[in-house]
């Protein structure tokens, strides 16, 4: 599913223009990464929580020339899915209501 899936979803089935729909979709986003990028979790509840973690740097090898090369420490975006997610992916739920 892609965000325009989305976007089609949400119009669809509350009666609001796509554009509209689109506007708020992408602010979502938007304020989601602007938390993270200030180091802030966002949790949403019954879904998720998302937050920066930092992957350790380490010490790697180039395939090709068998080269050992430092990696930097690195930050990641972790994603942990609430309990009622899991329980809807687990029991294979019906569509989540709006």
């Amino acid at each position: 599913m892609t965000k325009k899936d989305i976007i089609m979803k949400v119009s669809d089935d509350t009666g609001l223009k796509q554009v509209k729909v689109k506007e708020v979709v992408q602010r979502t986003f938007d304020i989601i990464i602007e938390n993270l990028r200030r180091g802030d979790k966002v949790e949403l509840r019954n879904f998720g929580i998302f937050k920066v973690k930092t992957r350790k740097g380490r010490l790697g090898r180039n395939p090709r020339t068998g080269d050992s090369v430092s990696i930097p420490d690195k930050k990641v975006v972790s994603f942990k899915p609430g309990m009622k997610m899991k329980l809807d992916i687990e029991q294979g739920g019906s569509e989540p209501q709006i």
